[in-house]
């Protein structure tokens, strides 16, 4: 009697998990296949993805944006630096059986669609002033150049990703930086852009950037910069001791979606 009471809950429990996803499947999608937001916040979140994070830049993250969500396996390298996620979104393809048990159900939010990549998947379904991504840059060539297309595409939140020595965003309208003389900011455009900047320099003015035309990395300020560009479609690339000062200039910045 003993076992099959434990063999009944164990399928209880089954059945309550599989119910928690389909749940949490319709609410994602909607009934007209349209995504509704997983995650709302008034505060920064983090958004951690399976890539490399090196030591110590989970805990920076978490010490600027406490909300911490996991795209797919990121949640793995969560957890094994002793946080858990509030929220993971992905095709859940890298996210094993025994990652998944220390999570709980209705914290997982499978989207099953190949379409897009995860990173995109849970940028997409978060709203929040500004989201900082770790796990995103120094792996995979093609999943590094797959974050900065999701970077500069028409999304409700903006996302700054947090590299060894550099942080990457997507230049907004009009932006003021508080960079000092000599150091380097780069600007790559990813499809054709124009704009204007005061402190650099090599001024943007006069100057169409294209990806496979004329770019803008290894640019220098000559003190503050501030850029105003008349399309989207750029990257700015900062050195990463700014990201304090970067987060709550491109959460109040003028971006191309609102």
């Amino acid at each position: 009697m003993g076992a099959e009471r434990q063999i009944l809950s164990e399928s209880v429990q089954l059945i309550v998990s599989f119910c928690d996803q389909i749940v949490a499947c319709f609410e994602t999608c909607g009934k007209s296949g349209e995504r509704t937001l997983i995650v709302e916040q008034k505060e920064p979140v983090t958004l951690i993805g399976g890539g490399a994070v090196a030591a110590g830049d989970l805990d920076l993250a978490i010490s600027l944006a406490p909300f911490l969500v996991a795209a797919d396996g990121g949640a793995e390298r969560a957890l094994a630096e002793g946080h858990r996620p509030r929220a993971v979104i992905g095709d859940l393809d890298s996210l094993s059986s025994i990652v998944r048990k220390q999570l709980a159900p209705n914290t997982v939010f499978e989207i099953a669609e190949q379409t897009s990549t995860d990173f995109y998947k849970a940028l997409s379904l978060i709203k929040a002033p500004v989201v900082l991504a770790v796990g995103v840059l120094g792996a995979r060539v093609d999943h590094q150049l797959a974050t900065f297309n999701t970077l500069v595409q028409e999304l409700d939140t903006p996302c700054i990703l947090l590299g060894a020595h550099e942080v990457v965003f997507h230049v907004p309208r009009q932006i003021s930086l508080p960079t000092r003389a000599g150091d380097i900011v780069s600007l790559f455009p990813m499809g054709a852009v124009t704009g204007r900047s005061t402190g650099l320099q090599w001024p943007l003015e006069g100057l169409h950037l294209s990806p496979m035309g004329r770019i803008g990395t290894s640019n220098q300020a000559l003190g503050s910069v501030s850029l105003t560009m008349d399309g989207p479609g750029l990257l700015g690339i900062l050195p990463r001791c700014y990201l304090p000062q970067l987060m709550p200039l491109i959460a109040q910045a003028p971006s191309w979606s609102r």
